[in-house]
């Protein structure tokens, strides 16, 4: 079987002229390019190649002012409005600790920058656009009517590329599928003797990689009392719960380079749609609900007691998003969020084969 020839440069831009109103992502598909490669085709046209020099980019926007984060993955859009600070730089790691920007951050994955200015009527917005190998967006960075121009302007100057040709070379992927437990992951007896360890939920990780089982694998061996499958509206339920309580929850949405965290009450849900949307003032919200395949209660022991986590996978077994209550280190899980997680439609086990 041929691939299919790719589109140049001026049909990309072409077919983005004709299209003004379409999503880059749902575009790029269309088109069978990535998202980078729209991106890269109006080099030169309103889009200028940066480095994805993470350390930098993240000191860099801390001068910006308030600016709207954005962090995505196939069936979930996560958007907060704040200023990155409290920013913690690393060559494996880094991190965004604000109030309303919370981030975590994997800089070896990030591949492909650009600094990308579009008009629309008279108004121009700017963005910085940040993709993976692979063509896809990990993290994107959008202007506010109040950001720092001039602190934009310098760190895009600062992190311009030489290359500025309108075409980028990605990657492919393979099918990503946790369906199959490998031949050589642990039995049922190691993962729950393991999980019964746990003091931190920041060692379930570590725990996963060293028993070879994705998260999904996990929840589904490891017993009801650790974790129970849950009816898929539960997502939604949980939402207009925690609206109408003003319970603040975490949310948590990610991708192989980013995961984006709210925390805090949230108040306007509305389901349009298939898709329910938290449409508050800082906080904006997009899932794909009928992405969703299996929703998970999932209770982990730490030495603060165990805490509760909502989460909900898709076709191919990765996590879409998940949900906690909010909660600080050396606290226990907020009684009012574990109330509902554990009141949640649930599903009979032998159904969830």
């Amino acid at each position: 079987m041929h691939q299919r020839e790719k589109p140049s440069p001026e049909r990309i831009r072409r077919a983005r002229e004709d299209s003004p109103k379409i999503r880059e992502r749902d575009l790029a598909a269309q088109m069978g390019i990535s998202e980078a490669e729209l991106f890269a085709a109006h080099c030169g046209f309103g889009t200028v190649r940066i480095e994805p020099r993470v350390n930098d980019v993240l000191t860099g926007l801390e001068a910006v002012g308030e600016v709207m984060a954005l962090t995505r993955n196939a069936s979930a859009v996560h958007e907060k409005i704040g200023i990155y600070d409290k920013v913690f730089t690393g060559k494996h790691h880094a991190m965004v600790l604000g109030n309303d920007i919370d981030l975590r951050i994997f800089p070896n994955l990030w591949a492909h920058g650009f600094a990308v200015e579009t008009r629309d009527g008279g108004e121009i917005h700017r963005s910085l656009q940040f993709f993976d190998a692979a063509g896809e967006a990990v993290h994107k960075v959008h202007l506010r009517p109040f950001s720092n121009l001039y602190a934009y302007q310098k760190l895009t100057d600062e992190l311009q590329s030489s290359n500025q040709e309108p075409i980028v070379s990605v990657k492919g992927r393979s099918a990503e599928n946790d369906a199959r437990i490998p031949d050589q992951a642990a039995t049922v007896d190691d993962l729950r003797e393991h999980w019964s360890r746990l003091t931190d939920v920041h060692q379930f990780f570590g725990m996963l990689k060293a028993l070879n089982l994705s998260r999904r694998q996990a929840v589904r061996m490891v017993g009801q009392d650790y974790a129970w499958l849950l009816d898929n509206a539960a997502v939604g339920a949980m939402f207009h719960r925690a609206a109408e309580d003003e319970m603040p929850i975490m949310c948590f949405v990610g991708n192989r380079g980013c995961i984006q965290i709210h925390s805090g009450p949230i108040k306007s849900v509305k389901q349009i749609g298939p898709c329910i949307n938290v449409l508050d003032e800082t906080f904006h919200l997009h899932l794909r609900a009928h992405h969703i395949r299996e929703v998970w209660a999932v209770r982990k022991p730490t030495r603060d007691g165990h805490v509760t986590s909502l989460e909900a996978y898709g076709a191919n077994g990765k996590m879409i998003i998940q949900f906690f209550g909010t909660r600080k280190e050396g606290e226990p899980e907020r009684h009012d969020w574990r109330l509902l997680a554990e009141n949640l439609p649930r599903i009979p086990r032998s159904t969830a084969a």
